[in-house]
């Protein structure tokens, strides 16, 4: 079998795959998308870490592909859908950079409260300027942690160590799980006020995107400082840029940016900001651990068949995964669509199994399950093999109910969420052989598909109100590709389920809910 390594990777991880005799390894770095289109059809494996850009266009040309394994966390480089599509088992290596990149965190409150960067370049210059870089200490002071996952969560214990006071703000965790662990719970607004200092450590996912914006420094402590070792995109960098300059935010401490090399960007220019070229996981340590993982994975899947760590396949025999890989794009995609229309933290969810589905293996249907509905909340962090861990961490209490008889589908899937909030259910149902379908919302009845950018919109049911809709998205030049409408008649509702070519902007959402006899306009990214 030949793999190719296409970006830089660990020594001890391609020693590994070439201490395999049925193996022939090709190191081949920098290559043009064109170069690796060209070459990829050859190879059954394909190892990256963040600069190959694994498209639809080179899955397309992949014909002998099986895996792509990247040595890391982060997959926005890889089109997962297509590789689904083509049956291409997609892993990464999401614990081995957790401990490296909390620690990068530390180091960076670290730098900022004593101007470390500025007073060694002020001194490479001959210069004597300790009135100028004046620090402060980090002792009793408040760091609010955006995002109390994993990596959050290890911030905290190393920022305790410091006598820092922690208080932590993430909406998908329930307040008893934070506290637990001996961080104080707070909403948003409240960090803001109080915290001294703001890390962030969440995924970017339509949530989490620009959550520092221009309203939230309105609302923080003056002189505050800002850190970010998770993704750029979560902080607004022009609203931050603002912030500093008006001296709203005393200085920032940033490893990720929204382009990357950050090439002109002006919150580089300002003396307040201290910035490292994304550093979080280059530790030697982080490097030879997600290169040794991703090489043991890769083995066992092409030895083994065994799947570890995929993103979009459990670890199960590869002839079980044949049969039921319709339902568990269906399960998943089920489980994707409760965290989007439902507030609050996810406390119990309940997945019942009817008709042909219950006589299904459902371990790896509800692990799928669980995978979706912790997707939007924590990106490329979840995956088969962790997301039980995951689920435990946030006290989430799953049950599973199976039912031999069928009602009006000969197989059925449904899932009820419960949140701090509120509770929804979806129901999707796998029609001919592999035809995944939404058939319910809560009362509502409907066929839908499962992918694309979609729009989920709650209306009073009266002559109209879908041509308005339908006029108000085509003024802005959105294309609808596809709608479904599923009616409650006794109480005169309609559920309206459109699939849109590009992706619904916020102003347009809310033109939308200003219409007459729309109620709710909830945007969906399947």
């Amino acid at each position: 079998m030949k793999i190719l390594i296409s970006d830089n990777l660990a020594e001890a991880g391609i020693r590994m795959l070439r201490e395999v005799p049925s193996f022939q390894v090709d190191v081949k770095t920098g290559l043009a998308p064109d170069a690796l289109r060209a070459i990829i059809g050859d190879y059954d494996a394909l190892v990256i870490r963040s600069a190959t850009k694994v498209t639809a266009d080179i899955i397309e040309a992949a014909r002998n592909l099986k895996v792509v394994a990247r040595a890391g966390i982060g997959l926005d480089n890889v089109d997962i859908a297509a590789a689904s599509k083509r049956g291409i088992v997609v892993m990464n290596a999401p614990e081995g950079n957790v401990i490296t990149t909390a620690e990068h965190a530390i180091a960076l409150i670290l730098a900022l409260s004593r101007n470390i960067p500025q007073a060694y370049h002020s001194m490479r210059a001959g210069k004597w300027e300790k009135k100028r870089f004046q620090g402060r200490e980090v002792h009793n002071k408040v760091l609010g942690i955006i995002g109390i996952g994993r990596i959050g969560r290890i911030v905290a214990e190393r920022a305790k160590g410091l006598r820092m006071n922690v208080i932590a703000y993430d909406p998908y965790i329930s307040p008893d799980v934070v506290e637990e662990l001996g961080i104080e719970y707070v909403q948003f607004d409240e960090l803001l006020a109080r915290a001294d200092y703001i890390t962030v450590h969440t995924p970017l996912t339509r949530e989490t995107r620009g959550i520092l914006n221009a309203e939230a420094f309105r609302k923080v402590k003056k002189g505050v400082y800002v850190i970010n070792c998770a993704r750029g995109g979560i902080v607004n960098e022009e609203d931050l840029y603002e912030a500093i300059q008006a001296g709203i935010v005393a200085g920032a401490a940033l490893d990720v940016f929204v382009q990357e090399p950050p090439t002109g960007n002006p919150l580089i220019a300002l003396e307040q900001v201290i910035a490292t070229p994304h550093l979080g996981a280059s530790t030697d340590e982080a490097q030879e651990n997600v290169a040794i993982g991703v090489a043991d994975q890769v083995i066992d899947y092409l030895v083994k068949g065994s799947i570890r760590n995929a993103v979009n396949a459990p670890n199960i025999d590869g002839a079980v995964l044949a049969r039921i890989r319709s339902h568990l794009f269906l399960s998943e995609k089920l489980g994707q669509i409760l965290p989007q229309i439902t507030r609050g933290a996810i406390e119990e969810v309940n997945i019942e199994y009817i008709g042909d589905a219950s006589q299904l293996d459902t371990r790896p249907l509800t692990l799928a399950v669980l995978k979706g509905m912790l997707t939007p909340i924590l990106g490329d962090m979840v995956n088969f093999v962790n997301v039980p861990i995951h689920v435990r961490e946030r006290n989430i209490k799953v049950k599973e109910s199976l039912k031999t008889e069928a009602e009006d589908f000969t197989n059925l899937i449904s899932v009820r969420v419960k949140t701090s909030v509120e509770e929804n259910l979806v129901a999707g149902t796998i029609f001919g052989r592999n035809e995944a379908r939404m058939v319910r919302i809560n009362d509502f009845r409907l066929e839908a598909a499962l992918e694309g950018h979609l729009l989920l919109i709650y209306n009073i049911d009266t002559p109209g109100t879908i041509g308005a809709i339908g006029t108000c998205l085509g003024r802005h030049r959105i294309n609808i590709s596809k709608m479904n409408v599923g009616q409650v008649l006794e109480r005169g509702q309609n559920i309206i389920f459109l699939r849109t070519d590009t992706p619904v902007p916020g102003h347009v959402i809310d033109e939308l809910m200003s219409l007459e006899n729309v109620d709710v306009v909830q945007t969906l990214e399947l």
